[in-house]
């Protein structure tokens, strides 16, 4: 997942005091925070976010799934790159991944994946995407993998 090419997306995070814990390393888990931060700016830069704001077209998305590998530390004050992309789209599912790469030492910090999934609002459960999405997600990422 390190190969830095396929990502087109990149977010800039600086670790912040709060954020560092009494082994003065960022705590394990404040990187789900940054996904969660850069799957956002993916979703809004690439054009899935509906013109009205997050949840304006009455979809509900929710995060199934979330993993993180660790190679080393960040500590107070760095700043990482996190790059972001869709490397699959199912019927009703996105799986993001992300690297977080130190961006002074160009170091790979953590590497992780998120499954979103797009849900009905009515019963809860998972519910295919509209085509629209396909598109939009197919136009940015070239290498993503669909199944349906």
């Amino acid at each position: 997942m390190t190969d830095l090419i396929k990502f087109k997306h990149k977010t800039t995070v600086t670790v912040r005091f709060n954020e560092v814990d009494m082994l003065n390393v960022c705590n394990n888990s404040v990187y789900l925070v940054y996904f969660d931060e850069a799957r956002f700016k993916y979703i809004k830069e690439v054009g899935l976010m509906p013109e009205g704001g997050w949840f304006s077209d009455g979809r509900l998305f929710f995060i199934v799934r979330n993993e993180i590998n660790y190679f080393d530390h960040a500590r107070f004050d760095d700043e990482l790159n996190v790059y972001t992309r869709i490397a699959l789209i199912r019927d009703s599912s996105l799986t993001f991944e992300h690297v977080i790469e130190n961006a002074k030492t160009q170091k790979i910090i953590a590497d992780g994946l998120g499954v979103l999934v797009h849900v009905d609002p009515k019963t809860r459960k998972s519910a295919p995407f509209p085509d629209m999405y396909y598109d939009i997600i197919r136009n940015y990422e070239k290498d993503v993998e669909i199944i349906r």
